[in-house]
């Protein structure tokens, strides 16, 4: 029987914190791009909550806010830099390879992400490794951690939970949905975060050994 491994993409494959910070750096220069980077992440879950927007939107509309914050009135085609620079958002050196052993053992793979289609897809192609499906917020309208995305996902793919395991970096948006459906997870913590948060089935620092957790938790 079919065994599916479903994934965030951004922090997770794609190093989106570097990407946010070198876009919000390049549009801000003059601030601190650490300090950016935290309230982007402030911001961001607020700006999602108010509509639905494309992930393009939310990414310019978070951006213009943080500038506005700052006394800095950015043009609408400046903010747009932010979503415009997502495709060269670099993948995680593990990624890949991680990828590919998951694959070589039988186990499809499937991403639910936070983002558009167009950027989403540039994204799969710097990743370079092939994946079954996909599914993202601009297709059910809705961002993580509500629950569209799996329920998308399992109406596409006929995929049974109990032979499905999701694989995130965020409890936030993604650990905390796995356990509200009963799903085994295993959380990439690539900031060693500490424990006060949901807890995943398993943890791993990066994805190296990622399709050996994944034998473990759903054997063949």
């Amino acid at each position: 029987m079919t065994r599916w491994a479903t994934f965030d993409c951004y922090g997770t494959i794609v190093d989106w914190n570097a990407g946010i910070r070198a876009g919000l750096a390049r549009l801000l220069p003059r601030e601190d791009p650490d300090a950016l980077l935290v309230r982007y992440h402030e911001l961001e879950p607020e700006v999602e909550e108010e509509t639905y927007r494309t992930y393009a939107d939310v990414l310019a509309t978070t951006a213009t806010r943080i500038a506005s914050e700052r006394g800095i009135d950015l043009s609408a085609d400046a903010a747009e830099g932010l979503p415009r620079s997502l495709p060269d958002w670099p993948v995680f050196a593990d990624a890949p390879a991680a990828l590919e052993d998951a694959r070589a053992r039988g186990w499809r793979l499937c991403i639910l992400s936070n983002t558009d289609r167009a950027l989403l897809d540039a994204s799969m192609r710097a990743i370079g490794v092939p994946f079954d499906h996909s599914i993202v917020a601009e297709e059910v309208r809705s961002y993580k951690p509500a629950h569209a995305h799996w329920q998308r996902f399992y109406d596409d793919t006929g995929a049974s939970p109990e032979r499905h395991v999701h694989v995130a970096q965020s409890r936030f948006h993604d650990i905390a949905v796995a356990n509200e459906l009963g799903l085994p997870s295993i959380w990439v913590n690539r900031l060693g975060e500490g424990d006060d948060g949901p807890r995943p089935t398993r943890e791993l620092p990066t994805l190296t050994g990622l399709g050996a957790v994944l034998d473990e938790l759903v054997g063949p």
